[in-house]
């Protein structure tokens, strides 16, 4: 059954078709049809409807919204009714010699061109013309400020307008754009630049600022919460990126609080959609810690590449059963392997169970302090665990292979680092051995990845508990989670083998004011309401984290934002999996002093920790 508002528009469109085929005769003969013309009318009639309202239907006319007619819709009725007009134009030429409609005139038909793009057109407008005049703003709303008179701007006021109930009343724009001071959209007067913004709040009472700028930088989003903050604006709400508005149209609903992604990294990733969904089609890619964040959030866009079929690999049971539940809800066809990377039989059938074409290997341990107390076990799973996924992936003719890894591995102070590295090591040796292809894409923390330092800072602020900062000068590259895994996913597509792929991060961030933004975007003041209390590094930390070695020199690459690390291996292939090897014994017997050395040999920039120095020594002695 047809839905109601379709009904309306065939019935509607019917009439006014008729009606615009009698009135452009009525014009063209003054009011007195000429008797042979008045005779082929209703033949001219039901052609125009059968000609016409096929070409609406299949131009979308009738997948309209009465309530979202707007200049893009104005284009589809335009096009639509020229074609049709032309197609009866052709019914009409090709009848010029019958009975039924030989000698039209051809005038009528230009005339009646004329007359159905402004009846349809009006037709569809016409609700939203009537509403516009009928409904005024919404009152009882709290005043708010949009910042931007973009078009993101234009349809959050349209939106907030024709709401019943809206939360806020917007009073007008601030735009720092000069051509735009004073001019009127929607109704609404832009008041001035962000420079007049104190006298602005002050004028209009204003209790919200609504940053209306889908492309705005992190640095312009800090500029405007500062100025807000500074006049005692407390509530401030965003608009996402248009990359995360599904049909690019803004509304109140998409309205949200800031949040630290937003300060931090908000530029919008461009990547080339086609390249990656070419690479992805029809394929089956295998991830390996797919419960984790990473892992998770690359199924997830994945996805939008229509794969054939997603492996699942992970240890973690119920990190996999999560992500299993989600890719179902996208109708992704996902196979679940619930394996260990340290178990070579179970990766050795995994692989052959699920025949993957690529596979994105971010399986690993991360935690620089867990990792500290446990040596043997960040060995075992980041180095042991990255050689069996990386050959068995060789063994079964896996067309490309790609290590997530981390700017720990840079001058590593850490085992978690030196393993990491150790793991890039891994791939690149084993490059050119066979048909699988290789690859190493490099970068630095996520934003809100699990037992990061974000989710633990907001469950303190929760629980009303003091932050603890390792140290003033403590920094780190940030990057939001969704931007490093599409860039991954650049650098895998465009990757030969043999490359280290590093992101560019942006600006390091101090963790210090990183515990201030969290704190006031919680709506509470640093110090007041949330102490900040300084200590010393835990072992293995380092206060500043590096994307290249000393020894490494970039490439650029055709994407701005990813670079190749230009680097010499340090040992032979054979040297590399001889002293890898020798790790399983050493694991056996517990020797964390031999670990440590054949780190070093592996790592010459590795730096142990005093904290594994003193656990060392008292062995040694035993």
């Amino acid at each position: 059954m047809l839905p109601r508002r379709m009904v309306y528009f065939l019935l509607g469109d019917s009439v006014l078709l008729a009606l615009s085929l009698v009135a452009a005769a009525l014009l063209r003969f003054d009011g007195a049809i000429r008797p042979d013309v008045a005779r082929q009318l209703p033949v001219a009639i039901a052609i125009s409807l059968i000609a016409k309202i096929t070409i609406f239907a299949w131009q979308g006319l009738y997948s309209l919204s009465w309530a979202q007619v707007g200049l893009e819709e104005m284009v589809v009725v335009f096009r639509g009714v020229t074609l049709g007009s032309i197609v009866f134009w052709l019914f009409v030429f090709l009848l010029k010699e019958t009975r039924f409609l030989g000698g039209f005139p051809r005038s009528v038909l230009l005339l009646d061109y004329i007359i159905t793009l402004h009846a349809v057109g009006a037709f569809r407008i016409g609700p939203r013309v009537y509403q516009h005049m009928t409904h005024p703003y919404q009152r009882g709303g709290r005043p708010a400020l949009i910042v931007g008179a973009g078009v993101a701007g234009e349809q959050l006021a349209r939106s907030l307008r024709y709401t019943p109930g809206a939360e806020y009343a917007p009073v007008g724009f601030v735009d720092d754009d000069p051509a735009k001071l004073g001019t009127v959209i929607n109704g609404l007067r832009v008041l001035g630049d962000r420079a007049c913004l104190s006298r602005i709040v002050r004028d209009h009472r204003v209790d919200a600022l609504l940053i209306a700028i889908p492309s705005a930088t992190s640095r312009s989003i800090r500029g405007i919460i500062s100025a807000a903050r500074e006049v005692g604006v407390k509530e401030i709400r965003i608009i996402p990126g248009l990359d995360r508005i599904l049909d690019g149209r803004v509304s109140f609903s998409d309205l949200r609080e800031v949040q630290l992604a937003d300060l931090l990294g908000r530029e919008m990733v461009v990547i080339d959609t086609i390249a990656i969904e070419q690479w992805f089609r029809d394929r089956t890619v295998l991830v390996t810690g797919a419960g984790g964040s990473i892992g998770a959030e690359l199924c997830r866009q994945i996805v939008r590449f229509h794969p054939r079929e997603i492996a699942l690999m992970d240890c973690d049971e119920t990190g996999l059963f999560y992500v299993e539940q989600e890719m179902r809800r996208l109708g992704q066809r996902a196979r679940t392997l619930l394996v260990d990377v340290r178990d070579v039989a179970g990766v050795r059938g995994a692989f052959r169970e699920a025949t993957p074409h690529v596979v994105f290997h971010a399986a690993a341990y991360k935690h620089v302090g867990l990792m500290e107390r446990h040596p043997e076990q960040a060995v075992s799973t980041n180095i042991l665990g990255t050689r069996v996924v990386a050959m068995v992936a060789g063994e079964v003719g896996v067309e490309k292979f790609v290590l997530i890894s981390t700017d720990k591995a840079v001058n590593p102070r850490s085992v978690m680092g030196a393993t990491k590295r150790v793991a890039e090591q891994i791939c690149l040796a084993l490059n050119g051995r066979g048909a699988t292809r290789y690859l190493v894409v490099r970068f630095g923390n996520v934003l809100g990845s699990r037992g990061s330092v974000i989710p633990l800072f907001q469950e303190k602020i929760r629980r009303g508990e003091a932050l603890t900062i390792r140290g003033p000068n403590m920094r780190r590259y940030f990057m939001a989670v969704s931007e490093a895994v599409l860039l991954v996913l650049q650098a895998g597509v465009a990757g030969r083998g043999g490359e280290i792929h590093v992101l560019d991060m942006g600006e390091p961030v101090y963790i210090v004011d990183l515990a201030r933004e969290l704190i006031r975007l919680s709506g509470l003041e640093p110090e007041t309401d949330v102490p900040i209390v300084l200590a010393e590094p835990e072992p293995g930390e380092k206060e500043h984290e590096d994307l290249l070695a000393a020894e490494e020199g970039t490439v650029a690459t055709p994407h701005k934002r990813i670079f190749i690390a230009r680097g010499t291996p340090t040992l032979s292939p054979e040297a590399l999996f001889t002293h890898i090897a020798s790790f399983e014994e050493m694991i056996k017997v517990h020797d964390l002093g031999g670990l440590l050395e054949t780190l070093r040999t592996l790592v010459p920039t590795y730096q142990a920790s005093e904290y594994l120095k003193d656990q060392v020594t008292p062995m040694a002695a035993r």
